[in-house]
């Protein structure tokens, strides 16, 4: 992997060369990493153990490195794509240059919103659940309102303050994790832990089909790394800074995902984790070293929030940029005076996420909304080989030929694992996009005729 450059763009040495934005560039290399690193960890790890070890037994930790593996494949995809184009609006915008068809970025860009809203919606209500409940007996949906409410607020203030609470919340979540490792060590040294248990691979098949199954389960504790691509546009030197934080992010959260699932399998018998709803709870209160439960409620808590607030980030940069595109109504784009920030996409996108909430029902929604990330990740993958024949004046990274190749089969593999029933609300929603573009285009149309008259 590499940089490339346009010849007689200037030397190899010349840095990155991109155009202005109306966004303020305020993201470091490091607040990048962070970014990347809090988006990926999440609080998916903290339940998904039980899940894996359900799937596959002791061996835990296999499935997740097989996941890394795939999540790096897509990765390399949105590094080459992110620093030759580097503007918000992430995989929209990068189909809208491969195939030049609106209605294929306006799906991609479909794809990722229902997603990110989605997601937000599930993180508002999972923190006023059970978690907080530990600390604080509240009503779940009002108090998941108030939530989204502070994380637009944050949202909008600016991305450098958003970036500033996504790094302490990181170095917490982090921090559990690690816990989480040492505890475990702690189990392991006093000689109540069981190393053997972590080379036992249980399914109802072959161990490789149990192994790959599980896979399918952990890759979705490394998505969100493609949010990283919504914020490109306000990152400084996206050329040299954006492939670092990608992959050191990736691979800092594959190694302590690695870790975790190498310490709950040596502290924890298996059925223990399968049955329960907290796995590194579990771990916890079997070192019983002295630490409450309610510490490792609040870390979860905190967890949880990063997520809301990453997610929420992309989620209105991703209006944005497909509002500049011409794909979404151009009030989308509209930026706060000072702040510089997307405050008309912050505020339609916060409101669907509270209309979500209010529903309930989000569990049929995030399964859906799995399968239609693959599909942007097939679009993404393919944009590459697509614009390999479009030069840019700047220095960007390029991925070998090969790699968004092989990107495209593992996703091809992983949607081969879903239900019928997914599928079918797959294409129910597909259609629902493809209702909005209608509207959209019917609106940009209508604006047109209006202006030549």
């Amino acid at each position: 992997m590499s940089h490339e450059q346009r010849p007689g763009a200037g030397t190899a040495e010349a840095p990155s060369a991109v155009a202005d934005t109306p966004l303020k560039r305020a993201i470091t290399g490091k607040l990048l990493y962070l970014f990347i690193l809090g988006d990926v960890l999440g609080a998916g790890i903290y339940a998904l153990v039980g899940v894996l070890a359900g799937e596959v037994g002791g061996a835990v930790w296999l499935p997740l490195l097989v996941a890394l593996l795939l999540a790096l494949l897509t990765a390399a995809s949105y590094a080459e794509l992110v620093t030759k184009y580097p503007r918000a609006g992430g995989a929209a915008v990068f189909a809208q240059r491969a195939f030049g068809r609106p209605l294929v970025s306006f799906l991609v860009g479909f794809c990722m919103l229902a997603a990110g809203v989605t997601s937000v919606a599930g993180l508002a209500l999972a923190f006023s659940g059970s978690y907080l409940s530990e600390l604080v007996d509240v009503p779940p949906v009002p108090t998941a309102l108030v939530f989204l409410a502070a994380v637009a607020a944050l949202n909008a203030r600016g991305i450098q303050d958003s970036l500033r609470a996504n790094v302490v919340m990181t170095i917490i979540e982090l921090s559990g994790l690690v816990l989480v490792v040492v505890l475990a060590g702690v189990v392991l040294g006093r000689g109540d832990g069981a190393p053997s248990r972590v080379l036992e691979i249980d399914g109802s098949g072959s161990a490789a089909g149990a192994v790959l199954g599980a896979a399918v389960i952990a890759f979705y504790s490394f998505v969100g790394f493609e949010t990283s691509a919504n914020v490109a546009e306000e990152a400084i030197d996206p050329s040299r800074n954006y492939p670092r934080a990608l992959f050191g992010g990736l691979l800092t959260a594959g190694v302590v995902y690695v870790a975790v699932g190498l310490a709950v399998s040596v502290a924890v018998p298996t059925q223990t984790l399968v049955q329960s709803s907290g796995p590194l709870l579990e771990v916890v209160r079997v070192a019983d070293v002295g630490l409450p439960g309610w510490v490792f409620a609040l870390i979860a808590l905190v967890a949880v929030a990063n997520g809301a607030l990453l997610t929420a980030i992309m989620c209105s940069r991703l209006t944005y940029g497909m509002s500049v595109e011409r794909l979404l109504p151009a009030v989308l784009s509209r930026v706060l005076p000072g702040r510089r920030t997307p405050w008309v996409a912050i505020v339609v996108t916060t409101v669907i996420a509270m209309l979500l909430v209010l529903t309930g029902d989000l569990e049929t929604l995030a399964a859906t909304v799995v399968l239609l990330l693959l599909f942007v990740f097939i679009a993404t993958n393919v944009s590459v080989l697509v614009l390999r024949r479009d030069r840019v004046e700047h220095r960007h990274f390029r991925a070998p030929a090969v790699v968004p190749v092989l990107g495209v089969l593992s996703c091809v593999a992983l949607l081969t694992q879903q239900e019928a029933g997914v599928w079918l609300r797959g294409a129910a929603m597909l259609v629902l996009g493809v209702v909005l573009y209608a509207l959209s285009r019917w609106s940009v149309r209508r604006q047109g005729t209006a202006a030549a008259r």
